[in-house]
């Protein structure tokens, strides 16, 4: 997979797994995206993490717990609501059985009630945390209506969120604007007037297909879709701390430029970052990728402890690495355990000793 293609599948990614009140009827219910916003929302205060908080010696977050029989009754009976506590528990008539509470001030609505009621009859099957789980292409959805607004199966997806909330949708841009936004969305930069005018006066099919393509040929491109990624990995020309004093890191951004605008598959655009000085007979160009790792402030003013920054600079390390490649934060399990990170201290420190056999002087 090349870093194009990567870039808009984590997009796509974002974009699908956005959490909505109810999955669609034809569709399968998904633990993460349909189930585990609503546990979390009324569920996981009384019967989550928090120990002190916690009711009943119950934990609904951790989803191997459930099928577990607790005095002759199962949380969960994959396939069987009937049967499955948790479902008996969120439609019972009885106030005292009911749950939530009513003290609690959360109810259910009948659509989430609905959604339970259907991952539980699909077998109630559980997911862990996203970031661990590997990008899987979606099922493209089935229209009933809005068929003629079907121009890619990325519309699919937007028109079948319409029709499951009853939305019509908007109005087709003019091809004008069709082109500042593309335009805008692949360079940064908004269209010239001789590109405006032969867009409006090219009037064969594949007009728009053409555009894309001379935006993905242009270096600004790369410019574009650098800008975040270089946010990530927190580059600056400058050290940062007290005297934020100049630095050329300047030929590390340029890498990343030209590794974009030359398509360059995403396991060596992360394995040459990481550790490209590693690799066997490395380029100049694999040994400069790995500027990555030293994008953290560096503290050059008189009378510091060389091996108090030493460790900053690793925790710097750890972290952007963590954030960037892993899709999560590992700054909490720096001090100690926490109730909602899954990760703990022990294996930040595992982390830690990575980057800290760099020879840092």
């Amino acid at each position: 997979m090349t870093t194009r293609q990567t870039f808009a599948a984590i997009l796509l990614l974002l974009t699908s797994s956005s959490t909505s009140s109810a999955a669609p009827k034809d569709e399968a219910v998904s633990f993460n995206r349909d189930v585990r916003p609503i546990l979390s929302d009324v569920c996981f205060q009384c019967h989550g993490p928090d120990a002190k908080q916690r009711k009943a010696d119950l934990r609904l977050d951790d989803v191997e717990q459930l099928f577990v029989e607790r005095e002759g009754h199962r949380v969960l009976v994959p396939g069987d609501p009937a049967k499955s506590e948790l479902f008996r528990r969120l439609t019972a008539t009885d106030p005292d059985e009911r749950m939530p509470p009513a003290s609690s001030g959360k109810k259910l609505t009948p659509q989430q009630i609905e959604t339970v009621r259907r991952w539980i009859e699909q077998g109630a099957k559980s997911q862990g945390h996203w970031a661990f789980l590997a990008p899987v292409r979606p099922h493209v959805p089935l229209i009933s209506n809005l068929k003629s607004q079907i121009s890619n199966p990325i519309d699919r997806f937007v028109l079948a969120q319409l029709e499951h909330e009853g939305l019509p949708p908007s109005p087709s841009a003019t091809r004008a604007t069709l082109l500042r936004r593309v335009t805008l969305d692949l360079t940064g930069l908004p269209p010239s007037i001789s590109e405006i005018e032969d867009f409006l006066g090219d009037d064969s099919p594949d007009a728009f297909e053409r555009v894309v393509d001379r935006l993905l040929a242009s270096p600004r491109f790369g410019e574009r879709f650098a800008r975040p990624w270089l946010d990530a990995a927190r580059y600056a020309d400058t050290s940062g701390y007290q005297s934020d004093g100049e630095r050329s890191m300047w030929r590390w951004r340029d890498w990343v430029i030209e590794a974009l605008n030359d398509n360059k598959p995403f396991d060596e655009f992360t394995l040459e970052q990481l550790a490209g000085d590693q690799l066997p007979k490395a380029t100049m160009d694999q040994v400069l990728a790995t500027g990555f790792n030293r994008n953290h402030r560096g503290n050059a003013e008189g009378g510091i402890i060389p091996e108090e920054y030493a460790v900053e600079y690793v925790v710097d390390r750890v972290d952007t690495t963590a954030t960037v490649w892993l899709g999560l934060t590992l700054g909490c399990c720096r001090c100690h355990d926490h109730k909602f990170d899954p990760f703990s201290q022990r294996e930040y420190y595992q982390f830690f000793a990575f980057f800290n056999n760099v020879p840092e002087r």
